[in-house]
């Protein structure tokens, strides 16, 4: 889409109207309503929109636009995000030794399939330094011994603040963020090589081909202080059979992780994806 475009992202108590209320505000300041999604969670008596509109021929300014919805949003008693298509978030690449899920994101953000930049890259081995110099994505290795943990995300914080980084994206990091890391920095992304909630922890392919699973997966979900539980973004699968050995489903499961992972942040970029109640509405 090559005109810019406005993202509106809301969730309130549901009562009848939303809909019309919502598209009326749009239509009375010129706006030309693009995609329209909602949901109703009954349970919750929630309502989930996500609406999106073209930035030509909107008669607020984007400043303006902000002040307004919040307005609207507190008379709703709910809570708003806006976003400007052509606000590219900074994205921060957590990795280790493993190439795959970086060599695909880096590839997908050259060719304008993922809209965000990478200013940078962190590791905590050497191994993908050339493989960045490859994209011109700075590198930096930062060691993350249990002994050192703490140093070391004090370390990878002040990074991010200082590159103004927006999202962080755990490809293959295979390591634990800590209760503080994730409280001064709450939006991250990560890849779990099992189809959640099966399989969670280390070595989840070794223990699927112990159990004979027909099929594995991967898993992108955000992160929170409990270890591969936190809302799920997107699942991929693939089929095994009993002639499969372990390395046959790391490879299947590579590329699984590659697609999960990807799909997971285009959905984020785009602001498709609402959390609520500790799950996601994804709205594609």
């Amino acid at each position: 889409m090559s005109s810019c475009t406005v993202i509106l992202q809301l969730i309130c108590p549901d009562r009848s109207g939303l809909v019309s209320e919502l598209a009326g505000w749009i239509a009375q300041h010129g706006g030309n309503i693009l995609h329209a999604d909602h949901h109703t969670d009954s349970g919750a008596k929630l309502f989930l929109s996500r609406i999106e509109w073209n930035l030509e021929g909107f008669d607020l300014s984007r400043s303006a636009t902000r002040i307004s919805l919040n307005t609207l949003a507190t008379r709703l008693e709910g809570r708003a995000t806006l976003s400007f298509s052509d606000e590219l978030p900074r994205v921060a690449i957590f990795v280790s030794k493993q190439s795959h899920c970086l060599s695909d994101l880096l590839w997908r953000t050259r060719n304008g399939e993922l809209p965000m930049t990478v200013p940078l890259i962190i590791s905590n081995h050497m191994d993908l330094e050339p493989l960045c110099k490859q994209f011109n994505v700075p590198f930096h290795c930062i060691p993350n011994s249990s002994n050192k943990k703490l140093l070391a995300e004090e370390s990878i914080l002040n990074l991010l603040k200082v590159n103004n980084i927006d999202i962080v994206v755990l490809a293959k990091y295979m390591q634990i963020l800590s209760k503080n890391f994730l409280e001064r920095f709450p939006i991250v992304i990560n890849i779990h090589h099992s189809f959640l909630p099966a399989f969670k922890g280390a070595q989840p392919y070794h223990r699927a081909w112990d159990r004979g699973v027909k099929l594995i997966g991967a898993t992108a979900h955000y992160v929170t202080e409990v270890l591969d539980d936190g809302p799920i973004i997107e699942q991929t699968i693939a089929h095994v059979s009993h002639r499969d050995e372990v390395q046959d489903l790391i490879r299947k499961g590579r590329d699984t992780e590659r697609m999960a992972l990807a799909r997971a942040l285009r959905l984020h970029l785009r602001r498709q994806v609402m959390v609520y109640r500790g799950r996601t509405a994804v709205f594609v």
